[in-house]
């Protein structure tokens, strides 16, 4: 028999408690009875639960002053309600009930905190609270005993480069080359040109494009633009931008340049439409909480929609409704049916393009572009990245609130507007070259290599 899933108490269980009810072994999520004897022990089912945990929290959030408090390694944590693992409440035995829940600090940081609770639908009471993971990495596993009893094990510190992870901070040399079709007229270029924020230090070692170029500054969100044009005699010639990168692994921040309201807008191919505010709200219906709670439940919504599969046509332009129909496609698709779903909350939410270095090597070649979003609450902006989320389970609550050290972002937001622009309108997104010859778009497809740093010189 396995042991309840998400259980983390510094307590032996009795494994015939256990076994009554393990909710993994039983989707318990569907509801379940501590009616042993009936008539005497009144009927549970997960919902019960849920209301009892959050009745919890909410009368514990309300007493602290806003946030839900919990002493951790000698700090006393500020939380808010992210969500309750409904898949894992369960009704241990007689009057004995288990709730799982997700809890966020201001920076970003996820406790998984598992709860017990006695007492009767409408009338229970925490009697054990413990943490049991962070940011989706556990303290301690469970191991079962030859008397059959359930205790804490120290769990394996896996590696989580192993799943293109760097925490803390990353350094690399990045290489952005290609090399232009024949081109037989006239022809412009627009390409993303990485810029310093708060989480990374950008050091331009070298621009070699054809023909004449200068830098502009897109009006809405300040990218900056490699913009060139060339002449006919320009064609099949190579191109390339090196620089240099000090990243830092991003999590929740404070943006005081950006109204989040206006992230409530739509885009060409993120409409405000009926069809979105219909799924928004079956999603969201019975998620009591804030926006935490109801951004989670749109991003795990996503992730059981979705399937990451780059096939026919339709996929890779981050459409939204093409997402919504085809339920499948990459990174942008994915994060462009979750800022749909958001902003049709009433979430205010962003899109991010960059690309993401691998973990598990030095140098080399980088797997192409890859995107992410980010949503508006409690006054802070929250990083998402839900294809990788979807890609690998385990690291699901690490991706809502973080990215990792090892990418860089070439640009943010949709419909990028510059003078001089592109014939064909507003710039969906950018991550590889806009090319236009005589007026007509070009497909281009770069080249992206890598080599990490010790260190990143800020000077040459």
């Amino acid at each position: 028999m396995k042991p309840i899933g998400c259980i983390g108490i510094s307590l032996v269980v009795p494994v015939a408690l256990l076994a009554a009810r393990p909710p993994a072994a039983t989707g318990a999520a569907s509801g379940s009875s501590s009616a042993d004897l009936p008539g005497t022990i009144p009927h549970v089912v997960t919902e019960d639960i849920k209301a009892g945990i959050e009745a919890h929290i909410e009368a514990e959030t309300r007493r602290s002053g806003g946030f839900f408090t919990l002493e951790f390694e000698g700090e006393q944590l500020q939380l808010k309600l992210v969500r309750v693992h409904m898949e894992y409440l369960a009704t241990l035995g007689p009057r004995r009930h288990f709730a799982c829940v997700d809890l966020a600090s201001q920076a970003g940081n996820v406790y998984d905190v598992d709860f017990f609770l006695e007492g009767d639908p409408g009338d229970m009471r925490v009697t054990e609270t413990t943490i049991h993971k962070l940011n989706g990495r556990p303290f301690y596993v469970w191991k079962q005993n030859d008397d059959g009893t359930w205790v804490h094990a120290d769990a394996d510190d896996a590696a989580r480069s192993l799943l293109g992870v760097v925490e803390g901070e990353d350094a690399f040399e990045f290489i952005y080359e290609g090399t232009l079709p024949e081109l037989g007229a006239d022809s412009r270029m627009w390409i993303p040109l990485p810029e310093s924020d708060t989480f990374q230090d950008v050091f331009i070692r070298e621009i070699n494009v054809p023909g004449t170029h200068r830098v502009l500054t897109d009006k809405q969100f300040g990218n900056k633009v490699l913009y060139a044009e060339m002449s006919e005699t320009d064609g099949g010639s190579p191109f390339s931008i090196r620089f240099a990168v000090k990243r830092r692994e991003k999590s929740v921040y404070v943006d005081p340049d950006a109204e989040a309201s206006d992230f409530l807008a739509p885009e060409r191919h993120v409409p405000d439409s009926e069809a979105f505010r219909t799924i928004a709200a079956n999603v969201l219906k019975g998620k009591n909480g804030g926006d935490l709670v109801r951004a989670r439940a749109l991003y795990d919504h996503t992730i059981d929609t979705m399937r990451y599969a780059k096939f026919g046509s339709g996929w890779g332009k981050g459409d939204a409704e093409f997402a919504c129909d085809a339920a499948r496609g990459n990174c942008t698709d994915y994060h462009s049916y979750f800022i749909a779903l958001a902003r049709a909350a009433g979430i205010p939410a962003r899109f991010a393009i960059g690309a993401a270095v691998p973990s598990n090597r030095d140098d080399g070649g980088v797997n192409g572009y890859h995107c992410w979003a980010e949503f508006f609450a409690e006054g802070r902006w929250w990083p998402v990245d839900i294809s990788e989320a979807d890609k690998y389970t385990s690291l699901s609550t690490y991706y809502f609130g973080h990215n990792p050290a090892n990418r860089v972002e070439f640009s943010r937001g949709r419909d990028l507007i510059v003078e001089p622009g592109p014939q064909s309108g507003p710039i969906n997104f950018l991550a590889y070259p806009l090319l236009e010859v005589d007026g007509e778009p070009v497909p281009v497809k770069p080249r992206f290599g890598f080599k990490r740093l010790a260190e990143v010189q800020t000077q040459g």
